[in-house]
Protein backbone atom coordinates (compact mmCIF):
# COMPACT_ATOMS: atom_id res chain seq x y z
CA UNK A 1 0.00 0.00 0.00
CA UNK A 2 1.28 3.46 -0.98
CA UNK A 3 2.46 6.25 1.47
CA UNK A 4 1.33 9.39 0.95
CA UNK A 5 2.01 12.85 3.34
CA UNK A 6 -0.76 14.65 4.70
CA UNK A 7 -0.13 18.06 6.31
CA UNK A 8 -2.32 18.15 9.97
CA UNK A 9 -3.18 21.16 12.20
CA UNK A 10 -3.38 20.98 15.69
CA UNK A 11 -7.62 22.07 16.85
CA UNK A 12 -8.48 23.97 19.66
CA UNK A 13 -11.86 22.03 20.82
CA UNK A 14 -13.26 25.51 22.05
CA UNK A 15 -13.89 26.46 18.62
CA UNK A 16 -16.99 26.55 16.86
CA UNK A 17 -17.06 23.33 14.29
CA UNK A 18 -19.31 24.73 11.41
CA UNK A 19 -16.50 27.41 11.65
CA UNK A 20 -13.44 25.41 11.20
CA UNK A 21 -15.46 23.54 8.22
CA UNK A 22 -16.72 26.59 6.43
CA UNK A 23 -12.97 27.10 6.40
CA UNK A 24 -12.32 24.46 4.11
CA UNK A 25 -11.05 21.93 7.08
CA UNK A 26 -11.98 18.64 8.04
CA UNK A 27 -12.27 18.37 12.44
CA UNK A 28 -9.90 15.17 13.09
CA UNK A 29 -8.61 13.17 15.46
CA UNK A 30 -5.41 11.15 15.98
CA UNK A 31 -4.76 7.65 18.30
CA UNK A 32 -3.39 4.52 19.03
CA UNK A 33 -1.11 2.06 21.05
CA UNK A 34 0.96 4.58 23.27
CA UNK A 35 0.01 7.28 21.36
CA UNK A 36 -1.55 10.50 23.54
CA UNK A 37 -5.12 11.33 21.34
CA UNK A 38 -4.71 14.50 19.54
CA UNK A 39 -7.37 16.46 18.04
CA UNK A 40 -6.23 18.11 14.64
CA UNK A 41 -8.08 19.03 11.42
CA UNK A 42 -7.00 18.76 7.85
CA UNK A 43 -7.50 20.53 4.33
CA UNK A 44 -10.87 19.14 3.62
CA UNK A 45 -10.03 18.96 -0.75
CA UNK A 46 -6.46 17.48 -0.19
CA UNK A 47 -7.31 14.64 1.86
CA UNK A 48 -11.09 13.69 -0.24
CA UNK A 49 -8.45 14.20 -3.56
CA UNK A 50 -6.20 11.78 -1.52
CA UNK A 51 -8.91 9.33 -0.62
CA UNK A 52 -10.48 9.16 -4.29
CA UNK A 53 -7.02 8.55 -5.80
CA UNK A 54 -5.41 6.06 -3.48
CA UNK A 55 -8.01 4.47 -1.85
CA UNK A 56 -9.54 4.49 2.05
CA UNK A 57 -6.66 2.21 2.74
CA UNK A 58 -4.02 4.37 1.84
CA UNK A 59 -0.86 5.15 4.44
CA UNK A 60 -0.97 8.62 5.50
CA UNK A 61 2.40 10.79 6.91
CA UNK A 62 0.59 12.97 9.43
CA UNK A 63 2.88 15.85 9.03
CA UNK A 64 2.32 17.81 12.68
CA UNK A 65 4.55 20.67 14.00
CA UNK A 66 5.92 18.03 16.56
CA UNK A 67 6.84 15.71 13.96
CA UNK A 68 5.24 12.96 11.25
CA UNK A 69 3.13 10.08 12.38
CA UNK A 70 1.84 7.13 10.42
CA UNK A 71 -1.85 6.43 10.10
CA UNK A 72 -4.42 4.90 8.59
CA UNK A 73 -8.33 6.15 8.49
CA UNK A 74 -10.03 4.36 11.02
CA UNK A 75 -13.50 6.03 10.62
CA UNK A 76 -14.74 8.75 7.98
CA UNK A 77 -18.22 10.47 9.39
CA UNK A 78 -19.55 11.92 6.50
CA UNK A 79 -23.22 13.97 6.42
CA UNK A 80 -26.04 11.91 6.23
CA UNK A 81 -27.57 14.09 3.22
CA UNK A 82 -24.77 15.91 1.49
CA UNK A 83 -22.17 13.01 2.15
CA UNK A 84 -19.55 15.54 3.01
CA UNK A 85 -17.02 14.60 5.39
CA UNK A 86 -17.93 15.57 9.26
CA UNK A 87 -15.43 13.95 11.03
CA UNK A 88 -11.67 11.85 10.60
CA UNK A 89 -10.59 9.22 13.36
CA UNK A 90 -6.69 8.58 12.29
CA UNK A 91 -5.53 5.21 14.31
CA UNK A 92 -1.42 5.24 14.71
CA UNK A 93 -0.03 2.14 12.84
CA UNK A 94 3.54 0.50 13.15
CA UNK A 95 4.89 -0.40 9.82
CA UNK A 96 6.08 -4.08 11.72
CA UNK A 97 2.70 -4.41 12.71
CA UNK A 98 -0.45 -6.02 11.62
CA UNK A 99 -3.26 -4.68 11.31
CA UNK A 100 -7.01 -5.62 10.76
CA UNK A 101 -8.72 -3.04 8.08
CA UNK A 102 -11.68 -3.50 5.68
CA UNK A 103 -11.12 -4.20 1.85
CA UNK A 104 -13.58 -4.46 -1.09
CA UNK A 105 -14.56 -7.24 -3.16
CA UNK A 106 -14.87 -6.41 -6.81
CA UNK A 107 -16.01 -9.31 -8.86
CA UNK A 108 -14.19 -10.03 -13.00
CA UNK A 109 -16.71 -11.22 -15.27
CA UNK A 110 -20.17 -12.24 -16.04
CA UNK A 111 -21.18 -15.54 -14.25
CA UNK A 112 -22.50 -18.15 -16.94
CA UNK A 113 -25.48 -18.83 -14.86
CA UNK A 114 -26.82 -14.99 -15.22
CA UNK A 115 -25.05 -14.68 -19.15
CA UNK A 116 -26.68 -17.74 -20.31
CA UNK A 117 -29.56 -18.71 -18.37
CA UNK A 118 -31.18 -15.74 -16.86
CA UNK A 119 -29.95 -16.35 -13.76
CA UNK A 120 -29.32 -13.60 -11.35
CA UNK A 121 -25.74 -12.87 -9.07
CA UNK A 122 -26.40 -11.62 -5.55
CA UNK A 123 -23.20 -9.74 -3.80
CA UNK A 124 -23.57 -11.08 -0.20
CA UNK A 125 -20.50 -9.46 0.97
CA UNK A 126 -19.03 -6.60 -0.61
CA UNK A 127 -16.00 -5.76 2.17
CA UNK A 128 -13.89 -8.33 4.08
CA UNK A 129 -11.90 -7.55 6.80
CA UNK A 130 -8.16 -8.95 6.53
CA UNK A 131 -5.18 -8.87 8.81
CA UNK A 132 -1.54 -8.44 7.37
CA UNK A 133 1.59 -5.55 7.48
CA UNK A 134 0.40 -1.72 6.59
CA UNK A 135 2.80 -2.58 3.26
CA UNK A 136 0.63 -5.72 2.26
CA UNK A 137 -2.63 -3.93 2.03
CA UNK A 138 -4.63 -5.16 -1.35
CA UNK A 139 -6.94 -2.01 -2.89
CA UNK A 140 -9.21 -4.85 -3.15
CA UNK A 141 -9.92 -8.31 -3.89
CA UNK A 142 -10.50 -9.54 -7.35
CA UNK A 143 -12.58 -12.73 -7.57
CA UNK A 144 -13.31 -14.08 -10.94
CA UNK A 145 -17.20 -14.96 -11.03
CA UNK A 146 -17.46 -16.06 -14.57
CA UNK A 147 -17.74 -19.93 -14.27
CA UNK A 148 -20.64 -19.35 -11.84
CA UNK A 149 -23.90 -21.38 -13.03
CA UNK A 150 -27.47 -21.02 -11.41
CA UNK A 151 -27.33 -22.26 -7.80
CA UNK A 152 -23.39 -22.06 -7.49
CA UNK A 153 -21.53 -19.22 -5.27
CA UNK A 154 -18.14 -18.18 -3.40
CA UNK A 155 -17.34 -18.45 0.05
CA UNK A 156 -14.89 -17.18 1.55
CA UNK A 157 -13.06 -19.70 1.86
CA UNK A 158 -13.13 -19.60 -1.67
CA UNK A 159 -11.63 -16.09 -2.00
CA UNK A 160 -8.23 -16.18 -3.81
CA UNK A 161 -5.12 -16.56 -1.53
CA UNK A 162 -3.09 -13.79 -1.04
CA UNK A 163 0.33 -14.00 -0.05
CA UNK A 164 0.42 -12.68 4.00
CA UNK A 165 -3.00 -11.73 4.28
CA UNK A 166 -5.14 -13.40 6.32
CA UNK A 167 -9.10 -13.17 5.92
CA UNK A 168 -10.76 -12.55 9.39
CA UNK A 169 -14.13 -13.96 8.56
CA UNK A 170 -16.10 -17.42 8.89
CA UNK A 171 -14.68 -19.29 6.15
CA UNK A 172 -18.29 -20.74 4.85
CA UNK A 173 -19.89 -17.66 5.17
CA UNK A 174 -21.28 -16.92 1.56
CA UNK A 175 -20.12 -14.10 -0.82
CA UNK A 176 -21.24 -14.14 -4.29
CA UNK A 177 -24.70 -16.16 -5.09
CA UNK A 178 -25.86 -16.94 -8.22
CA UNK A 179 -29.71 -17.30 -7.87
CA UNK A 180 -32.35 -18.61 -10.82
CA UNK A 181 -34.75 -15.89 -12.07
CA UNK A 182 -37.89 -15.64 -10.16
CA UNK A 183 -40.91 -16.90 -12.13
CA UNK A 184 -44.39 -15.34 -11.04
CA UNK A 185 -46.97 -17.23 -9.92
CA UNK A 186 -50.23 -16.28 -11.40
CA UNK A 187 -52.65 -15.52 -8.90
CA UNK A 188 -56.44 -17.83 -8.47
CA UNK A 189 -58.82 -15.98 -9.95
CA UNK A 190 -61.27 -14.15 -7.18
CA UNK A 191 -63.69 -17.12 -6.00
CA UNK A 192 -66.57 -14.72 -6.35
CA UNK A 193 -66.20 -13.98 -9.92
CA UNK A 194 -65.12 -17.63 -10.45
CA UNK A 195 -68.06 -19.45 -9.21
CA UNK A 196 -70.21 -16.25 -10.71
CA UNK A 197 -68.67 -17.22 -14.48
CA UNK A 198 -69.28 -21.06 -13.65
CA UNK A 199 -73.40 -20.31 -12.18
CA UNK A 200 -75.61 -21.55 -14.87
CA UNK A 201 -77.85 -18.88 -17.08
CA UNK A 202 -81.21 -18.24 -15.32
CA UNK A 203 -83.58 -16.78 -18.03
CA UNK A 204 -87.01 -15.39 -16.30
CA UNK A 205 -89.72 -13.82 -18.17
CA UNK A 206 -90.54 -10.14 -16.92
CA UNK A 207 -93.36 -8.67 -15.73
CA UNK A 208 -95.11 -7.45 -19.04
CA UNK A 209 -94.22 -11.04 -20.09
CA UNK A 210 -96.52 -12.52 -16.73
CA UNK A 211 -99.01 -9.79 -16.91
CA UNK A 212 -99.67 -11.19 -20.83
CA UNK A 213 -99.64 -14.95 -19.68
CA UNK A 214 -102.29 -13.79 -16.69
CA UNK A 215 -104.52 -11.82 -19.69
CA UNK A 216 -104.67 -14.74 -22.04
CA UNK A 217 -108.35 -16.33 -21.89
CA UNK A 218 -108.47 -19.82 -21.31
CA UNK A 219 -108.48 -22.15 -24.16
CA UNK A 220 -111.63 -23.36 -25.20
CA UNK A 221 -113.10 -26.47 -24.66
Amino acid sequence: MKQVVLEAELRDVSKNLNVLKSSGRIPAVFYGKNEKPVTISVDAKKFMSLIEKEGANVIIELQLKDGVKTAIVKELQRHILTQAPNHIDFQAISMKDKIEVMVAIHTVGIPDGVKNFGGTMEHVIREIKVRCLPTNIPAKINVDVSALGIGQGITVADLPKLEDIEYVHETSSIVINVLAQKVEEEKPADAAVTAEAQAPEVISKGKKDLEGDAAAPAAKK
